[in-house]
């Protein structure tokens, strides 16, 4: 599905904790589009804004006619407006698109005491702005002056009553809802004004209707870090309704947003920082189908894998140079080894949950089927038969690595499973690639080169596509801690596979 659509019409906040730079941030962590029109541009940093340079208001109406002509929105954000001119002009233009909802944040006065839209402008925002509001944000400054412009009485609130009276208040000037944000009356445990910075434990924000009332109580914290609070919860506000959640709903999970943005930010800047918008969002460290690579080439990953596809038994094939009877034990063991292998990819079937996965294993399972055809008939030109290869015991080598793929394959989850198995599946492939690809290569009258082509043939790539892909499809659903211990997993199973390697060149061969 597209995602949902917000147009921001706001400032740009230099110093990008605040104005459009923080809203387009939360409304990515929201997985939101964010369309926007600038109405000003601010030199500001963490300590003030130094200048304003307000936008000509009929730039901002093409700005919009710009977007919604075209992409449309779902909601609109409303942050500074700047000038009585701008909000004729929005107020003249939201009503011909038909947007179903529009969060206002009146912006009047910054965190650090700078008044930033003029009286008149507040005028025109309350008597035309308002009325097309779904959803008013002012903090108490804002709601005392909006009420002020009303001529209405305002008094500064001492308790959580007297928040209540003044959110209703506010609701009267015409928005469908007012959140009156609460951050600026610390109360005590009963709920009223605390007197101390000790007394304080509680901050409410109140959600008024025009009928019910929700309160919102999240604790009390000491944070310099707030810059841009005001429009970070106004934007995930806009991305929850455009979402499809109610009013409260949508409310109550842009406060717990901005909450634990302020708990998890870190100190930028000298002044009052931006909070951290991104608390709740895992970037994966790969593109999309990069995750082989990507693993591949983590430092404490690669020299394993080195180890692994540069092994001395690897380098002996590919030169010819590696005794025969050291290869003969490793293709004993790597018969019984396909054995176990095709075992794992038929328990990877029984626990996958999607028909294209239960497919796939299956398919390798058949692989693995025409590949140990293949293995006999290869077996007998060194003489090695069926039976005499299934009457040899297992190495120590072999029991490890493909019991410890059986255990991953019992105790944990499909993907654990893929990854166990993969080592084996894709190494082989990008040994015999390298091997087959390099001059140094012995091919004429190398025993084994029929061993390389086996693993570059058509029918093997495919299979290495097939788990690769599926890996990579997969991967992508998993929580960051999930990630690490699956790498882990891809890490043993390389390791298991360096061993038996090591067993081919008669190093820990000793039977089980």
């Amino acid at each position: 599905m597209p995602p949902k659509r917000v147009l921001v019409i706001a400032g740009s906040d230099s110093s990008g904790g605040a104005g459009l730079e923080a809203d387009q941030r939360v409304l990515a962590a929201h997985g939101c589009y964010a369309l926007t029109a600038t109405t000003a541009l601010t030199a500001q940093n963490t300590l003030g804004v130094q200048d304003i340079s307000v936008v000509p208001s009929e730039f901002v109406r093409k700005q919009i006619k710009a977007g919604l002509e075209d992409v449309g929105a779902d909601v609109v954000k409303l942050g500074m407006l700047s000038s009585a001119e701008t909000i004729d002009v929005i107020a003249e233009t939201l009503p011909i698109y038909q947007v179903p909802f529009v969060v206002l944040d009146p912006v009047m006065v910054s965190t650090s005491g700078s008044k930033l839209l003029p009286e008149k402008a507040v005028q025109e925002l309350r008597t035309k702005l308002l009325p097309i509001t779904t959803i008013l944000t002012p903090n108490i400054p804002e709601a005392q002056l909006l009420l002020k412009d009303a001529r209405a009485d305002a008094p500064e609130p001492e308790n959580l009553e007297e928040l209540i009276r003044l959110a209703k208040k506010v609701c009267s000037l015409g928005p469908k809802a007012v959140l009156l944000k609460g951050g600026h009356l610390a109360l005590t445990k009963e709920y009223k004004k605390a007197q101390t910075p000790q007394e304080a434990t509680t901050v409410v924000d109140v959600l008024f209707d025009g009928e019910n009332i929700t309160l919102l109580e999240t604790e009390y914290l000491v944070s310099k870090n707030t810059h841009g609070t005001g429009c970070s919860l106004a934007s995930a506000i806009a991305a929850n309704l455009a979402q499809g959640k109610d009013m409260a709903r949508a409310v109550r999970s842009a406060v717990r947003f901005v909450e634990a943005g302020i708990k998890t930010s870190t100190d930028l800047g000298k002044g009052s920082g931006p909070i951290n918008h991104f608390h709740s969002v895992y970037t994966m460290p790969f593109a999309p189908g990069g995750f082989l690579e990507y693993i591949l080439d983590r430092p404490d990953v690669q020299p394993v894998w080195e180890r692994f596809s540069y092994h001395e038994f690897v380098d002996g094939m590919g030169q010819g140079s590696l005794p025969v009877e050291r290869f003969k034990e490793y293709l004993v063991q790597d018969y019984l080894y396909l054995v176990q292998f095709a075992r794992s990819n038929a328990l990877a079937a029984y626990k996958a949950k999607s028909m294209e996965s239960i497919s796939a294993s299956a398919q390798i399972v058949l692989h693995i089927e025409r590949e140990m055809a293949l293995h006999l008939e290869y077996c007998a030109s060194f003489g090695l038969s069926k039976q005499e290869m299934e009457n040899q015991p297992e190495t120590i080598a072999c029991t490890a690595y493909s019991r410890y793929i059986l255990d991953v394959g019992q105790s944990e989850d499909w993907l654990a499973l893929q990854m166990a198995l993969a080592p084996c599946l894709i190494g082989y492939g990008a040994i015999a690639r390298r091997l087959y690809g390099e001059e140094k290569t012995l091919r004429q009258g190398n025993r084994y080169w029929k061993w390389i082509e086996n693993y570059v043939a058509e029918d093997y790539t495919e299979a290495v596509q097939l788990g690769s892909a599926l890996l990579e499809e997969h991967v992508q659903k998993v929580s960051p801690s999930r990630m690490e211990e699956l790498i882990q997993i891809f890490v043993r199973a390389t390791e298991l596979e360096i061993s038996f390697w090591d067993m081919g060149l008669g190093k820990n061969n000793d039977s089980s």
